[in-house]
């Protein structure tokens, strides 16, 4: 994958085509001596691509708040297969929902490029939350988030075909990460390289599955793969693909 994180969007299965922007940013309202008072707080971290952030079933120990880069979150099965929640860009945290300590990680997160964040540890984080009403409020806004995220990654997979998983993922890419051509007849080019395996575990497929269905929406016409660069040629008809066989009523 180059760089989802150039966009501004955060990158989940989502049933909107158009999610509400991208995670809050917990540090965002707060004032310069507030914002001190967290860094004296915090624990700098760096990562780099493939590192652990923190690994299922880890114990909890605060947040990490990310400060550049990208951390994918995702779930690991017992047998290995993954499902990844989302791609979190800078401002967002990792490391819900026992912000404060307590628990067990349900998911995993690694840095999916070289990424730096501030490590909030769960100890003095809550009365920190105390003396700061504006980082309670943002922790408050930021679980509010993920907790639609997961909502919505429920009901997706629920609810939807695979087909239309894809095509949900592909419209997704092509807003958050498309840059469309002067030439209508060259679609929309995915700036953001997804692997066809990062595609798989964003929505609950195998690496073989996806690949032969982005080639058969090749043959139609639909999109183009060529030296790792996703065009989409014609939106409606992925758009259709995603509204499922009941769509015209």
């Amino acid at each position: 994958m180059s760089d989802p994180a150039s966009s501004a969007g955060d990158m989940l299965l989502s049933e909107d085509v158009a999610p509400a922007g991208p995670a809050p940013d917990i540090l965002a309202a707060l004032g310069e001596e507030d914002r001190a008072r967290v860094a004296a707080h915090g624990r700098p971290r760096s990562f780099r691509r493939g590192d652990a952030v923190f690994r299922q079933g880890d114990s909890h120990d605060g947040v990490m708040v990310i400060e550049r880069g990208l951390v994918r979150s995702f779930y690991a099965a017992p047998r290995g297969r993954e499902i990844t929640l989302a791609y979190w860009r800078p401002g967002a945290f990792v490391g819900g929902p026992d912000v404060f300590g307590g628990g067990r990680h349900i998911w995993a997160a690694e840095a999916a490029r070289p990424t730096e964040a501030l490590h909030l540890p769960g100890a003095g984080l809550r009365a920190l939350a105390r003396e700061v009403p504006d980082l309670a409020l943002g922790i408050i806004d930021a679980l509010a988030y993920k907790a639609r995220c997961y909502s919505s990654l429920a009901q997706m997979l629920g609810t939807r075909s695979l087909s239309e998983r894809l095509a949900h993922v592909l419209l997704h890419m092509a807003q958050i990460h498309g840059a469309p051509d002067d030439d209508p007849a060259r679609g929309i080019a995915i700036a953001a390289s997804f692997t066809h395996a990062e595609i798989a575990a964003l929505i609950g497929s195998t690496r073989q599955w996806v690949t032969i269905s982005l080639n058969r929406l090749q043959a139609q016409g639909a999109l183009s793969q060529r030296r790792g660069v996703l065009r989409i040629l014609k939106p409606d008809a992925i758009r259709a693909l995603a509204s499922g066989p009941d769509a015209s009523g």
